[in-house]
C-alpha cells in the first residue's frame, strides 16, 4: 500500500513538472531571422573609411612557373557510372523551371579557367595575379576549372548526367593563386623565397577586378589561415576594404570556401566555442560581407575536413565530386592526380561546397529580376541563409555548417516576411497559471449515502419482522 502510494506521487510531481515551464517567457524564432553578427572576434568595422584598394591588375611578385610541370587530373576515358549525389540532394531537376543563370556572371577567382565544351561561349577572361598579362584562362592547378563546372557546367548531350547548378551563367576566370609558380628572390635581396603564387594583396585586388567587370557574384575556393590571437593585418583590411565595395557599392554576392584541415597554418580544428576560436580564416571571418560555405558529406554530415567557426555561413556538398576534366575539354572526372607524383584522390574540399552556393546565387538573382523584384546583394546572402535547413542549434545556427545545407527551392521560392516588409516576430510573455482548485459539492453524494443507509436499514427492519413473525407463528401439531 505505501508502495502504491509513492508511485502516485511521483506519477504527480513528473505530470507537474512537464505541464508547469521553467521560466514564464516563450521566444517566436521567424523563418528569416538571421543573425549579421555572430559570436566570436570579429573584425575592427571599417566605419567611415571607404577606401577601395588600387588594382593595377599585376602579380604581387613576379612567379616562374615550377619544375613540376602543370597538374592534370585523369584522361577522359575515366567512366563515372553515377552523377553527383549533390544534384539530388539540391534537387537540380526542379531548379530549371525557375532558373538557369541566364544574364548572370559569376566570377571564379581562383587558379584559372581551361576552355572546355561545357563552359563553350560562356568563359571569360578577367586577369591574371600570377602571369603579368595573363586573361586568366589558363589553369595549371585544375582547381578553377573544376570550380567553375560545379556553377556553370552545361554538356553538350542529354545523355550526360553532370551539370553545374547554374548551366547558363557566364564565368569570369580571373587567376589570384597557383601552387605551381614560385618566387626565387633575385641574389643580394632581403625577400624570402615563395613557394606558392597568391597573396591577400593580390585577393583584394582581384576582388575589386571583378566588382568592377560587373560580376554579379564572386567566389572565392581560397582562405588564409592565423591563430585568432594576432591582430588584424593592413593586408586583411584592405580586403575587407575590397569585400564591402564588391557587396555595398558594386552590388555583388560574395561566397568563399570556409577552408580545409589540416593546413599549413591551421593544422587542427578550430574551437567548438562560438566565443573563442583558435584560428581565424579569411575572407570567411568578414561575414559581414561573405558567404562562408562548409561542407557536408553525402550522409549529411559535416565532413571532418570542413573548417569550424562562428562566421560559417552555409553548407553546402563538399565530398565525391564530380566536375569538368582540367585535361580533357570533353571530359569528367572525379579524382585529381597529385603533385610530385601523388596517387590521385577523390576531389572534395570546401573549394568544392562554395561553387554550389555562388551558382545558387545566381540562380536567385536571376529569378527576381525576372520576376520584377531584383534583390540586392545582401538580401540574396540573407534569403539564402534564411532559406537553409537550420540545425538543432541556438538560433539555428552552429559552428560547424552556419544556418545549414543550403535548400536552392527554397530559396527561389519561398515568402520572407523581411522582404514584404513585415516586422520580424519577437518574444512575447506568455504567463501560465494553474486553473483553480475544483472544489467538490458534497451534498449529492451525501444525499445519496443518507438516502442508501435508510433504504438499507428499511430492508433490514423488513427482513427482521418478517422473521420475527415467521419464529412465533406455530405449526398446530407441534402444539399438541
Amino acid at each position: 500500500m505505501a508502495r502504491g502510494r509513492l508511485t502516485a506521487r511521483l506519477l504527480a510531481a513528473a505530470l507537474l513538472a512537464v505541464l508547469v515551464p521553467a521560466a514564464p517567457v516563450a521566444n517566436a524564432q521567424p523563418d528569416d531571422a538571421t543573425d549579421p553578427t555572430p559570436a566570436g572576434p570579429q573584425p575592427p568595422p571599417l566605419g567611415d573609411d571607404r577606401a577601395v584598394p588600387d588594382d593595377d591588375g599585376k602579380p604581387d611578385l613576379t612567379y616562374t612557373r615550377t619544375d613540376e610541370g602543370c597538374v592534370q587530373a585523369l584522361d577522359g576515358s575515366v567512366e563515372l557510372e553515377d552523377k553527383a549525389w549533390g544534384q539530388d540532394v539540391l534537387q537540380f531537376g526542379e531548379l530549371q523551371q525557375f532558373a538557369t543563370g541566364a544574364g548572370q556572371t559569376v566570377a571564379v577567382i581562383d587558379t584559372g579557367v581551361n576552355a572546355h565544351d561545357y563552359l563553350a561561349g560562356r568563359l571569360k577572361g578577367g586577369g591574371d595575379y600570377v602571369a603579368d598579362g595573363g586573361d586568366g584562362l589558363d589553369d595549371c592547378d585544375g582547381h578553377g576549372t573544376q570550380v567553375a563546372g560545379i556553377i556553370a557546367a552545361k554538356p553538350t548531350s542529354d545523355n550526360i548526367g553532370f551539370r553545374g547548378i547554374a548551366p547558363d551563367a557566364t564565368i569570369l576566370s580571373i587567376r589570384q593563386s597557383s601552387e605551381y609558380y614560385e618566387f626565387k628572390p633575385p641574389e643580394g635581396s632581403n625577400l624570402p623565397e615563395k613557394p606558392s603564387a597568391g597573396s591577400l594583396k593580390t585577393l583584394a585586388k582581384a576582388v575589386v577586378s571583378a566588382a568592377n567587370q560587373g560580376a554579379d557574384v564572386i567566389n572565392m575556393s581560397v582562405d588564409s589561415c592565423r591563430p585568432a590571437t594576432a591582430p588584424i593585418t593592413e593586408d586583411e583590411r584592405n580586403l575587407q576594404r575590397a569585400l564591402r565595395y564588391a557587396v555595398e557599392d558594386q552590388n555583388a554576392v560574395v561566397v568563399s570556401s570556409a577552408g580545409n584541415i589540416p593546413s599549413k597554418d591551421c593544422p587542427d580544428q578550430n574551437s567548438s566555442d562560438p566565443t573563442n576560436p583558435d584560428y581565424i580564416v579569411t575572407p570567411p571571418w568578414f561575414s559581414e560581407y561573405v558567404l562562408s560555405v562548409a561542407a557536408v558529406d553525402k550522409q549529411g554530415n559535416p565532413a571532418d575536413f570542413s573548417m569550424h567557426g562562428p562566421w560559417v555561413s552555409v553548407a553546402a556538398p563538399g565530398t565525391e565530386i564530380i566536375s569538368l576534366n582540367p585535361g580533357d575539354p570533353r571530359g569528367l572526372v572525379n579524382v585529381t592526380a597529385g603533385a610530385g607524383g601523388q596517387q590521385p584522390s577523390l576531389i572534395r574540399g570546401t573549394s568544392f561546397a562554395a561553387p554550389y552556393v555562388a551558382g545558387l546565387a545566381a540562380l536567385v538573382a536571376e529569378r527576381f529580376e525576372k520576376l520584377g523584384e531584383p534583390l540586392t546583394a545582401k538580401q540574396i546572402m540573407d534569403r539564402i541563409k534564411a532559406t537553409a535547413a537550420h540545425p538543432a542549434a541556438e538560433g539555428g545556427r552552429n559552428v560547424q555548417i552556419g544556418y545549414g545545407m543550403v535548400d536552392p527551392v527554397a530559396a527561389l521560392t519561398r515568402m520572407l516576411p523581411s522582404e514584404e516588409g513585415i516586422p520580424a516576430d519577437e518574444a512575447i510573455e506568455v504567463p501560465f497559471q494553474m486553473p483553480p482548485p475544483h472544489e467538490r459539492n458534497w451534498v449529492p453524494v451525501q444525499v445519496a449515502v443518507i438516502g442508501a443507509a435508510g433504504g438499507v436499514g428499511l430492508l433490514l427492519l423488513t427482513l427482521f419482522i418478517v422473521h420475527t413473525v415467521r419464529r412465533q407463528r406455530r405449526d398446530p401439531s407441534d402444539m399438541m
